[in-house]
């Protein structure tokens, strides 16, 4: 039964794993060793292409603790951690027991949160706590990147059934009712400290915390009227400048606070395949430290620099299959050194600049 579960889930991204060869990308030197495997159950390998060489076949999510460890959630091996010495797989046997890692995050007392197809796991170094419908989660399928922690140290989640939030002294969670029942693709705290919920069917929603203190209004829904463009954001990201990303089905589009307090000004700015990005049904958005924007959707990732002018031919930058990066990209993530990381249906990748390349149990790291 576990098998044929498995296999329905993995349909859909093994359909749309290209044409990759192995072998032929270029790997930059690295100075790490290879890393010690300590894992204690067998891979399940069901699809006709699992390569056991790979961290994973399947890279849901991407971590970096406080510590500088590595996370990685992956599809059917539950979580993985990379230390630089050893990579070491949790999963069944340890108390984990899931199929796909979805999201994770770290709180400020160092538990690590993994958010699951079977609820959530809070891990605090030693024994992973299971939260489920018991826990007051009446929906356990937990959203692509549905965990955040706020500067508060409030415990967000998001599922395909709405929002929770963590009770910490009944050591559960409870419905977070400001909000609608909703289907949630991504959670966002901006640098203001209001929180931004995206939605796979209902538009973006803003929560402001400090408007309960003064009696305003603390929830701001933005849907296709005040021109997302379609009631669906698969992504949400701030850059520097305190704007909010959004990708919808057509592309992606900004949002300037700051244009929205003016009468006569456009808060919102669509950029979609006619503006230079490639593919089509967008589905994840990830801004680097140096303000450049990582797009990925069906067929293609995009490269954006915000700070060029659309006329220019090199504002956007399409990579395809070609260029080394699986289609079905599934997380983005930039470690503290600045490496960007990805996560696909072909495992790991990292960027050397020009192409992708895979980064395989033995490296290069």
């Amino acid at each position: 039964m576990f098998k044929l579960l498995l296999l329905s889930l993995l349909i859909f991204t093994t359909s749309c794993k290209g044409q990759e060869k192995t072998g032929t990308l270029p790997e930059p030197s690295s100075s790490h060793s290879v890393p010690t495997i300590i894992r204690s159950f067998e891979a399940v390998a069901i699809a006709p292409d699992f390569d056991t060489t790979l961290v994973s076949q399947y890279i849901r999510s991407i971590f970096q603790d406080s510590k500088g460890n590595l996370w990685f959630g992956t599809l059917g091996e539950g979580v993985v951690k990379y230390d630089v010495k050893t990579l070491t797989y949790f999963s069944n046997p340890d108390g984990f027991i899931n199929n796909t890692v979805y999201a994770i995050n770290e709180d400020k007392a160092g538990n690590l949160w993994f958010g699951t197809d079977q609820g959530v796991y809070k891990y605090d170094g030693k024994n992973f706590r299971n939260y489920n419908q018991k826990d007051g989660l009446n929906h356990i399928d937990i959203t692509r990147k549905g965990i955040l922690v706020d500067k508060s140290g409030k415990i967000w989640v998001g599922t395909h059934g709405g929002v929770y939030r963590y009770e910490p002294t009944a050591d559960s969670f409870s419905l977070f009712q400001e909000l609608p029942i909703m289907n949630v693709a991504g959670i966002l705290e901006d640098s203001k400290g209001n929180i931004w919920f995206a939605t796979s069917d209902k538009g973006v929603f803003l929560y402001d915390p400090s408007a309960l203190l003064s009696g305003g209004k603390s929830i701001t829904h933005f849907a296709e009227k005040e021109a997302l463009g379609e009631n669906y954001a698969g992504g949400i990201a701030e850059d520097q400048a305190g704007n909010i990303w959004f990708t919808f089905k057509n592309g992606i589009c900004k949002y300037d606070p700051s244009a929205s307090l003016r009468a006569s000004g456009n808060a919102f700015t669509e950029y979609t395949a006619k503006d230079g990005l490639g593919g089509s049904e967008f589905w994840g958005i990830y801004i680097e430290e140096s303000g450049i924007i990582w797009i990925t959707a069906r067929g293609s990732t995009t490269r954006f620099d915000p700070s060029l002018p659309l006329s220019k031919s090199d504002a956007f930058k399409v990579y395809t299959p070609a260029d080394g990066l699986n289609c079905c990209v599934q997380s983005m993530y930039q470690d503290k050194s600045g490496n960007m990381w990805w996560g696909a249906g072909s495992g790991l990748h990292r960027f050397d600049g020009t192409r992708f390349y895979q980064v395989k149990k033995d490296g290069p790291w």
